[in-house]
């Protein structure tokens, strides 16, 4: 199984980051949300491979099959990752395409080390540019929320974890679009998770504000989002996001939940390609 192996942060050498890189072309790098793995992009990966792409897809730092260092869950050094796994594979011209907390990636990764290697952006029910509710960000979320997940985590993460899920996809307007059987699935994808990245990562998705990273952005760029989204309100997200990059478009889907990748894979899909194409 190929693996990253950290070499630029000190404090990280010992951290390992598990990738998989399938097909050819141009190379698209899918970055999975909170709090799953790559394992997320199961109806992506080969649609985006039979079009004749390069896929890579990767679990982030405590998720998946990835280490599962105390520290380094912040945007930071996540983006640190992102960078490290495009140097190793020699990529350029890559298309970046980051679900929910994946966004945070991308923002980061353009404010940390701008678009010289990048051709386009993908942003998918992304949390990016700042979900906090402050005076200068009206429609955010209260700090309330992101307590209450950080105390279900510790409190009770496999509860808390197990109750996420069906509003995560809507489950109850959408059963006729996802099983049983996929909720458990996701479900034990979080479990397997870091329980110290699992928590750290809600302050990093909830409380980073990504908006001078996101001014910085000058290629291609869409935003994807839900108008059914109850895990991440479109306004701070999305919507903010399309006004600040120049040019972006924004692709709204109707009665769509967060988690659409899997509920709407097929609308999802091809506006993924309209894009890319």
């Amino acid at each position: 199984m190929p693996y990253l192996e950290k070499t630029t942060a000190q404090h990280d050498a010992d951290v390992s980051i598990y990738f998989e890189d399938q097909g050819e072309g141009q190379p698209i790098i899918l970055i999975h949300g909170w709090p799953l793995s790559g394992a997320m992009w199961e109806y992506q990966v080969p649609v985006l491979i039979e079009n004749g792409y390069r896929v890579i897809t990767y679990d982030r730092r405590g998720f998946g099959k990835s280490s599962r260092p105390w520290n380094g869950y912040d945007y930071h050094t996540m983006a640190e990752d992102l960078n490290d796994l495009i140097q190793q594979l020699e990529l350029e011209n890559v298309i970046l395409v980051g679900f929910s907390m994946g966004g945070g990636e991308l923002a980061q990764y353009v404010g940390n080390f701008g678009t010289s290697k990048i051709n386009k952006l993908i942003f998918m029910s992304s949390i990016a540019p700042f979900l906090l509710k402050t005076d200068d960000n009206p429609d955010g979320a209260p700090d309330d929320a992101f307590k209450g997940m950080e105390s279900g985590v510790k409190n009770d993460r496999a509860g808390f974890l197990k109750d996420f899920g069906p509003g995560f996809v809507n489950y109850e307007d959408n059963q006729d679009r996802i099983s049983k059987a996929q909720l458990d699935y996701n479900f034990q994808i979080a479990i397997d998770a870091s329980p110290k990245g699992t928590l750290d990562c809600i302050n990093a998705f909830g409380r980073t504000d990504l908006r001078d990273a996101l001014k910085k952005i000058d290629v291609p760029t869409l935003f994807i989002h839900g108008d059914a989204d109850n895990i991440v309100p479109i306004e701070p997200s999305s919507k903010q996001g399309h006004s600040i990059v120049k040019g972006s478009q924004l692709e709204v889907i109707n009665n769509a939940p967060h988690g659409l990748y899997v509920t709407h894979k097929d609308e999802v899909n091809k506006i993924l390609l309209n894009f890319i194409k």
